[in-house]
């Protein structure tokens, strides 16, 4: 029985963790829609998935955030170990994205204090307030997810939202990965990569991702 409440209790933690991301995606793609709309002065979709409004990397920061600050009184050390989290998933996830896809969503190279233009001492201070923020005013909203996870309706949508967010990861992920392979001159070797080169071209990503991510040259 004391079993049986221990694995409950770790699902409803890890359904809640999953909400937590999905949140964190949602709440960064409208945030940097917000941001690309009024620095260009034209509306512009940022996102980091193929389908639906989602930035993964606003979903992985709230989800740290949600696991290592929550239970920290102290504002003033929020706001420190915000900046510190944040930056460091900013740097990692530009790192990858590089690694992987050969591109760049970001390049701070131009602003003083940046570490390998992958983050910088400003946006490490935006990550801060944004720490701040999540602790006055976005936790305690999350804490009303308990009385969700509670009811089987919600635990249901919660495997179907789990199995298109996993096929959408995948497919952006391959698209991305075989877009990459397109500019280095590879030609299809497998059904997969024909099936991609068909229905996730070049224009079709160009037009996914407009925020228009940077090429690395090699």
């Amino acid at each position: 029985m004391e079993q049986q409440i221990k694995f409950q209790n770790v699902k409803n933690k890890v359904i809640k963790i999953f909400w937590v991301f999905i949140i964190g995606s949602i709440l960064g793609c409208i945030l940097e829609t917000i941001v690309g709309t009024v620095s260009s002065r034209s509306f512009q979709l940022r996102k980091g998935l193929i389908y639906g409004p989602f930035i993964p990397v606003y979903g992985i920061g709230l989800v740290i955030y949600y696991l290592i600050i929550s239970n920290i009184k102290d504002i003033k050390k929020v706001f420190l170990l915000s900046m510190i989290l944040g930056a460091g998933v900013e740097f990692a996830c530009s790192y990858f994205q590089e690694l992987c896809f050969g591109t760049v969503s970001w390049d701070y190279s131009d602003m003083p204090f940046n570490i390998a233009g992958r983050t910088s001492l400003l946006f490490a201070i935006y990550w801060g307030i944004a720490g701040v923020v999540f602790v006055k005013f976005i936790l305690p909203l999350l804490l009303k997810l308990d009385i969700c996870i509670s009811n089987k309706k919600f635990r249901y949508i919660t495997v179907i939202v789990a199995t298109f967010m996993i096929f959408n990861i995948c497919i952006s992920w391959a698209a991305g990965v075989r877009q990459n392979e397109r500019v280095q001159k590879i030609e299809p070797n497998s059904k997969l990569d024909a099936f991609l080169d068909k229905h996730y071209p070049d224009y079709v990503m160009d037009k996914v991702y407009s925020n228009k991510i940077t090429r690395v040259k090699k």
